[in-house]
């Protein structure tokens, strides 16, 4: 039950939003960050598959004797004051456990796959089980809300100063950081991490929500202000209003759609039920974004 007051502003919203059932989201955040790191330490850093990411740097320089864990933990710390001065307080807060945690666990992960020897596995069995790994605990990671942090802040400040979609902006910091390993390693093992990145991107939002990096919500509420004014705080972009009549009442009512990237669904999602518990939504995978409906009002 949400205790929301009948007037609320979005700060409100999204400061209740965030604390909902947050001790199991942090330890469902925990694990997660075990997870990726354990794929980390076994798969792309012992054999030098450069994924994505500040990882994906740390496994470079590890080459010339930086420690990862060390390197993951203050380059997250320094891209975290970029982002508060950059995209504000709310964008980062979700971003500082994350963070933090996930070179913990990088170290702590570290200290058990030492032990384990899997060398004479086949470099793509090795590149596909880990990716397959670490898609699974980046899916669970950011359906709790949060992020590890690293280059997850570089996407969203590209996003926002650039006016492009957080798809495009991974696509841009990942395949440059993919393509570094080419300074250390052979084409072969920068091939691997394509693969590993591919792999990984599908996996994460297969475990999130469907397929796609976006989501279409098609809205029916009697709070219509309040929902658009909550939308516009979240997004870079706009809503559609639509005017629709019920089959069955013959009812006149507006319909609200808005695309919104993947990983804000669970913000957009549990805010729309804050503001209106009797509210009726629908979120489908959305393909092929590229420009608002013209036409406003169907």
């Amino acid at each position: 039950m949400w205790p929301f007051k009948k007037k609320t502003n979005i700060e409100q919203i999204v400061k209740q939003v965030n604390k909902k059932e947050l001790f199991k989201r942090y330890l469902l955040l925990f694990c997660a960050c075990l997870i990726v790191a354990f794929a980390f330490n076994m798969f792309f850093l012992k054999y030098g598959i450069v994924c994505f990411g500040v990882s994906g740097l740390s496994i470079v320089l590890n080459e010339f004797g930086v420690n990862p864990s060390l390197f993951i933990l203050i380059a997250n710390i320094i891209l975290l004051i970029i982002s508060y001065f950059t995209l504000g307080k709310n964008k980062t807060k979700n971003s500082i456990v994350g963070s933090i945690m996930f070179p913990i666990c990088v170290y702590l992960t570290g200290l058990i796959t030492d032990n384990i020897n899997i060398d004479g596995t086949e470099m793509i069995v090795i590149a596909i089980f880990g990716a397959v790994i670490a898609g699974f605990g980046y899916g669970l990671v950011y359906k709790t809300g949060f992020t590890t942090g690293g280059t997850d802040i570089i996407n969203q400040i590209i996003s926002k100063y650039s006016k492009t979609s957080i798809g495009n902006a991974m696509l841009i910091t990942d395949g440059l950081i993919v393509l570094s390993g080419k300074i250390v390693f052979t084409w072969e093992i920068v091939m691997y991490g394509i693969i590993v990145l591919y792999i990984i991107s599908i996996l994460t939002d297969k475990v999130m929500l469907g397929v796609s990096q976006s989501k279409a919500f098609y809205i029916i509420t009697d709070k219509e202000t309040e929902i658009k004014k909550y939308l516009l705080s979240l997004i870079n972009g706009g809503v559609t209003l639509i005017n629709v009549e019920g089959g069955y009442s013959n009812d006149k009512k507006t319909l609200i759609l808005c695309v919104i990237p993947t990983r804000s669904y669970y913000l957009v999602k549990e805010g729309l039920k804050a503001i209106d518990k009797n509210i009726f939504f629908l979120a489908t995978d959305a393909y092929e974004v590229g420009r608002r409906i013209q036409n406003e009002t169907i």
